[in-house]
């Protein structure tokens, strides 16, 4: 569902991403983390079709997201680690314009957006305007937002924060949920207790490359660290080898 093949971004004489290559199936969650600076945001931004890359190539669902880019972004939610909204609209209204950006019948998204609006807990505050809610409501109505159109591939930067450990949990079933229905996840966090319990396979990078790809069990095994936590791992392989 996400491929992604020798991707590189560069900004002048620094490479963000350096020849990456993934594949990320339908009814997987994939984890895609790494320390600051390592090239996630620059990956999903990509994804997202708010970038483009230096070479490469990604596709969704067999889509070029350079030479097709509506069609990749109609099949795609997207939750960026920083919401920003129309503070003044309600969240119904927000909820009303995405389903008109992607030219969906309300009628359709409606039903849709209301069982994950009382399951986030937001139901009372629909006719709110957003700027009286807090960030960790954005966050949820973002994400809700992201699937209002009911897309085959989800891109998340971040979908923790914020939220309180009810929320949390809330999100976590959430996103099983949709992988079970046959949708790819793609996230990124840096809570790897939540990586290492929702997600199938992860991708650890460092310094713009993949350094390891695989289970959790399986990269803690790799790292010498099978019968730690997966932060264990993480930072043996991402932090060992820095000089003091």
């Amino acid at each position: 569902m996400i491929e992604i093949d020798q991707l590189v971004k560069r900004y002048g004489d620094f490479t963000a991403v350096d020849g990456i290559s993934l594949t990320a199936r339908p009814g997987e969650i994939y984890g895609f983390l790494g320390p600051n600076g390592a090239g996630k945001t620059t990956t999903i931004r990509i994804l997202a079709g708010l970038s483009i890359p230096t070479s490469g190539t990604v596709r969704l669902a067999g889509i070029d997201v350079v030479s097709r880019p509506t069609e990749a972004k109609s099949i795609t939610g997207y939750v960026p680690d920083r919401p920003f909204l129309y503070e003044k609209l309600t969240a119904m209204e927000l909820l009303r314009f995405v389903a008109d950006l992607y030219r969906r019948p309300w009628k359709d998204c409606q039903a849709r957006a209301e069982p994950l609006l009382e399951l986030l807990g937001l139901g009372p505050w629909v006719d709110s305007r957003i700027e009286n809610y807090s960030h960790g409501m954005k966050q949820k109505l973002v994400l809700v937002a992201s699937l209002l159109h009911d897309p085959s591939i989800l891109v998340i930067d971040e979908p923790m924060v914020g939220l309180d450990a009810l929320a949390q949990k809330q999100v976590r079933v959430l996103l099983r949920e949709e992988a079970n229905r046959g949708k790819t996840v793609f996230l990124t966090t840096h809570t790897l207790s939540v990586a290492e319990a929702i997600c199938d396979r992860i991708a650890i990078l460092h310094r713009g490359t993949i350094a390891i790809e695989g289970g959790a069990d399986a990269i803690k095994l790799a790292a010498g660290r099978a019968e730690g936590l997966l932060e264990d791992a993480f930072l043996a392989i991402t932090y060992e080898e820095e000089p003091a």
